[in-house]
Formats: C-alpha cells, structure tokens, sequence
C-alpha cells in the first residue's frame, strides 16, 4: 500500500512541469497581444495605430474647420421680369360718366385696376370672341373640323363683328349655357348671364374682361388646337372695330396685340356702353366705359384709347 502511494505521487508531480509550461504559453500570448494593443510599443498593429493615431484625428478635424472656412455659394440672384407697360395710377380724365379697367399680368397671374374694376357693363360685341372660342373647342373636344365655311363665318364675327353669324355661333353653342362655361372656364368673379340671355347684355367687369382676355391667350378658351388661329384672327380687327387699347401703343406695338371690341347704343338706358378686350404678350387689358347715348360711339372709343395712353409707361 505504501508503495502504491509513492508511485501516486511520483506520477502527480511527473505531470506538474507540462501544466507550468501550459500556463507560461498563455501568459506570453496574453502579453504579446497586450504589447500589441499598447500606443507606441514596437509591436503595435497598423490598425490599432489608425484608430488612435492622432495625426489622423487632426487631419479630420482640419479638414472640417477648412470646410466651415470656405465661403458659401453665393445664391444665384432669381431674373427679375421685364415691368409691364402699364403703371398703376388713380385717374383724373375729365370723362363723363362711368369708366373702369384692369390689367392682368399674364406671367403671375397678379391684377391691377380701377377701385371698380369689379362692377360691370353689358359687353356688346366684346363676348363674341368667346363664342367663337367655345364653338372651336367645343368643335375639337368632338373630333370635329370646322368646315372652311365655319371659319369664314369665325373670321367675320373676329374681324367684322358680324351679329347675324355671332347670333348663329351662339344659338350652336347652347346660348346662356356658354356664358356659364364662360365663367367656370376662365374663373371669373364679377359676371353674370344677361336676364334676356342675350349675348350682347351679358354682363363682365373690367377685371373679368383681363381673365377672359387670359383665358384665351393659354388656350383654355378655343384649345390647344384653335387658340393661335384665333389670336391671329384677333390682331386682325379692322375697320369700325379698330379702336381702343391697342391705339395708344406705338404703331409698330399694334399688330403684335389681339383685340376684341364692344360698341352699342342702350335705348332702354339712354347710355353708350363701349369696351375694349386687348391681349399683349406679357398682359391682357380690360377697359369699359358708359356714358350719355347723346355723346355719341367716337367719344367712347377715344376715352378707352385715352385710359390706356394714361396708364402707360412712359417708356413705352
């Protein structure tokens, strides 16, 4: 038995040295990583250098405060518009009776007028070039083309003012009806169908004549398909309806502006009522104007000629 105990501890202390040696080969290897984890021992890693170098650091933090040096972008400036050729102004004319008028910007869509640009007159003449404008759209939206002799009907009622063709147009478009795709169309304000249902008493502010004005000039009116006709149509007014907005521009202005006019003697009120509808390339204009019927048609027409020369730039 004593023999067997000696034997026991001679094996246990046989094995000691191999688990010292094991001991010691953990312990180099910790120290190893340790010195290879430590800031400036020969051993450290590249990346434990990178993460913790403080040139690195600096370069980072130099770099930010070059970009907070550095000036900012200068905004571009936003292009300002060209002014219109109209001047926003209180009028003293020395006119009799009632007069009104309007300017819409056609680029901002922003109003200018009269106090009163919002009250109305009977519209005359001025209403058919929407009338022949709801036809052509109308006509377009049921893949239909006017005949030649349609738009030989068109051209007089532009041109001439023609009443026989504009009553025919009008009964086609559905009568009162397209005075009120007029004002849902063109989103104006101030108008109203005439109680007769009459064309020619349909009533529109100076203001709403500025939007009607827009409103065919971006093609909402006759369409994509008819609109350049018809401005082209309207630059083409002659004769007795020539008169008005476009007159006071310079000569080589007014072909270049389409024009719809309205003249008519009012028995009932014993009162001339004339308007004038023009379209430029940067505006549209509304003026109107009511008088005594003894004053006769030329008075209005030079008074709506004489508004706008008033309202007019002076370099224009």
């Amino acid at each position: 038995m004593a023999g067997n105990r000696r034997g026991d501890r001679r094996g246990q202390h046989g094995n000691q040295p191999a688990k010292l040696i094991a001991v010691a080969a953990i312990l180099i290897g910790l120290v190893l990583v340790s010195l290879r984890l430590l800031p400036g021992s020969p051993l450290e890693s590249s990346a434990a250098s990178q993460w913790g170098d403080p040139s690195t650091a600096a370069r980072s933090t130099d770099s930010a405060a070059d970009r907070r040096s550095r000036p900012s972008p200068t905004p571009s400036p936003t292009p300002s518009l060209a002014p219109l050729p109209f001047e926003a102004k209180d009028l003293n004319l020395n006119i009799k009776g009632w007069y009104s008028w309007s300017v819409l910007d056609r680029r901002t869509n922003e109003i200018i007028g009269s106090k009163n640009m919002d009250e109305t007159s009977t519209t005359a003449s001025l209403i058919k070039s929407w009338i022949v404008a709801d036809y052509l759209r109308r006509a377009a939206d049921a893949g239909q083309t006017p005949s030649d002799a349609k738009l030989a009907d068109a051209t007089q009622i532009i041109r001439d003012s023609d009443n026989t063709r504009a009553e025919q147009f009008y009964n086609g478009v559905g009568r009162s009806a397209s005075i009120k795709r007029l004002i849902s169309i063109c989103k104006l304000t101030d108008s109203s169908v005439a109680a007769d249902g009459g064309w020619s008493r349909t009533n529109l502010s100076p203001r709403d004549a500025a939007r009607l004005g827009n409103c065919i000039a971006d093609g909402r009116a006759a369409g994509p398909k008819w609109t350049k006709w018809l401005l082209n149509e309207m630059k083409l007014v002659r004769g007795s309806g020539d008169f008005g907005i476009r007159k006071a521009f310079p000569a080589a202005e007014q072909k270049k502006i389409a024009i719809k006019n309205g003249w008519i003697d009012r028995t009932r009120e014993q009162e001339m009522h004339i308007n004038c509808l023009a379209i430029g390339d940067t505006w549209t204009m509304g003026v109107m104007v009511r008088y005594p019927i003894n004053l006769g048609y030329d008075y209005g027409m030079k008074n709506c000629q004489k508004i706008t020369k008033a309202l007019l730039r002076d370099d224009t």
